[in-house]
């Protein structure tokens, strides 16, 4: 049982460690820069949603053989639909020719942190997936590689929640906590899944998806006209290639 606690929260701790990075980033920060985290962010969110997401959703799907792509369809289409709702009726505290740069700024950040903490939740139940196949039995070893490999991946992520929140004036902690917030339901979805596998396993594919169709639409909405948008967009694609080739290389080699 104590292998089992450690593996749950192995992921967790991989998302505060990223978050932590905010310790170490100067305070003032280049409007440059920052187009340069914006862009690694959306790199990551990218390459996250393809091989973290809905590679694993439609492999989950194998048996179904031609038709494996259709849970991975149906997530991402309802993640895409669920996003957009989101952004429609949020709150309007001010008319629009009215709202600070602050305000927008923590709009967008609040997007990002709901699309990683999306993303983070069926990570979770991968983990308490696999967990649950060690108290049926399998060896310890897989499930414990499966959350290595998810908590290194989920260091990058915790930093581009906090990194940019420090960038744009918010105080160290508060950034970190923030970070460390969108981790927080990966245990709780492991834990779930580990006491309810018989229910929450097969529902896993359309949440992978789910979470990619909401995280490209932040990615396509949000992130890359905020890397990109200015006069000098080569900052934002370097930094949007590199988070890319970053997270791609995580997924594939720890996944």
């Amino acid at each position: 049982m104590e292998g089992t606690f450690w593996g749950i929260f192995l992921p967790f701790a991989g998302t505060a460690l990223g978050a932590s990075s905010v310790f170490f980033l100067r305070r003032a920060v280049s409007p440059l820069l920052q187009q340069g985290f914006m862009g690694f962010a959306a790199g990551v969110m990218t390459a996250a949603s393809v091989w973290s997401l809905l590679i694993p959703s439609v492999e989950q799907c194998a048996e179904w053989e031609n038709w494996a792509f259709v849970p991975a369809l149906l997530g991402f289409l309802i993640g895409v639909g669920f996003l957009m709702a989101a952004g429609a009726i949020s709150p309007k505290l001010v008319r629009a020719e009215e709202k600070t740069a602050a305000q927008e700024h923590w709009r967008r950040t609040l997007l990002m942190v709901l699309v990683v903490t999306l993303h983070n939740l069926p990570e979770g139940m991968a983990v308490g997936a696999a967990f649950a196949g060690v108290q049926n039995g399998q060896a310890q070893a897989g499930a414990m590689a499966l959350s290595l490999g998810i908590a290194v991946q989920n260091f990058p992520e915790g930093a581009i929640i906090s990194m940019p929140l420090h960038a744009a004036g918010v105080k160290k902690g508060r950034a970190f906590l923030h970070g460390v917030l969108s981790g927080v339901v990966e245990p709780l979805g492991a834990a779930l899944t580990l006491v309810l596998s018989f229910i929450m396993v097969p529902i896993l594919p359309y949440l992978l998806a789910f979470a990619a169709g909401a995280m490209l639409i932040v990615v396509a909405q949000e992130l890359l006209p905020q890397a990109c948008g200015g006069e000098n967009s080569r900052p934002g694609a370097i930094g949007f290639a590199l988070g890319f080739l970053i997270m791609m290389i995580l997924d594939v080699t720890l996944g």
